[in-house]
């Protein structure tokens, strides 16, 4: 089998992480439009991200925050985005670098990714870790509270255990149910385009 030095897996991912990008920079600037919501899954341990002791603690591994109705202070970079959500009524700030980021789901059109994340070596020396990204403030675009509790993660986020697999993009409602015997099917970006 030939060896891929292109690593055209890293490159399909960098070109998926793109598209979580754009969408957060549209909200960001303009809102969320329509119905459309996000659950954005990251590593909590990931070089680079920021939060708190209590949710760290609360959320040793992974979590996932809910951009709808009740966050503010969203700004976005190329390297990352930082957003401002409320849990059990305490404001937390979170810095987030788009390599941190395992999952994004839109559950307004059934939209879903999701990452394999690198760089998560327990051991490494804290002078190799890259310091978290440092992005410009806009105006706030309103507060409330978020859930107390993370909500469900959808199971097009949940991350298993095993090795790295090639990055899949299936609409949830073609996805083969798990332990089937059918095999899994890959489907185009092409499928996701709106048809005139």
């Amino acid at each position: 089998m030939t060896t891929d030095h292109i690593r055209y897996d890293i490159l399909a991912q960098d070109a998926l992480r793109g598209v979580v990008r754009r969408v957060l920079t549209d909200a960001a600037r303009d809102g969320l439009p329509g119905e459309h919501h996000f659950y954005v899954s990251f590593k909590t341990q990931h070089p680079g991200v920021k939060l708190s002791n209590r949710l760290a603690e609360r959320y040793p591994d992974e979590i996932t925050i809910v951009l709808q109705h009740q966050f503010w202070d969203l700004t976005v970079s190329d390297v990352g985005f930082e957003v401002g959500l409320s849990f059990g009524n305490a404001p937390e700030k979170l810095v987030v670098p788009f390599d941190a980021v395992s999952g994004f789901f839109d559950p307004s059109v059934q939209f879903a990714l999701k990452f394999e994340v690198a760089g998560l070596e327990q051991d490494a020396p804290e002078e190799a870790m890259p310091a978290a990204p440092t992005l410009a403030k806009p105006a706030p675009r309103g507060a409330a509270s978020e859930p107390d509790v993370a909500p469900a993660v959808p199971q097009k986020l949940k991350t298993e255990k095993k090795g790295p697999k090639p990055l899949k993009v299936v609409p949830q409602s073609e996805e083969t149910p798990p332990g089937s015997d059918e095999p899994e099917k890959v489907i185009s970006l092409d499928t996701f385009r709106k048809k005139k």
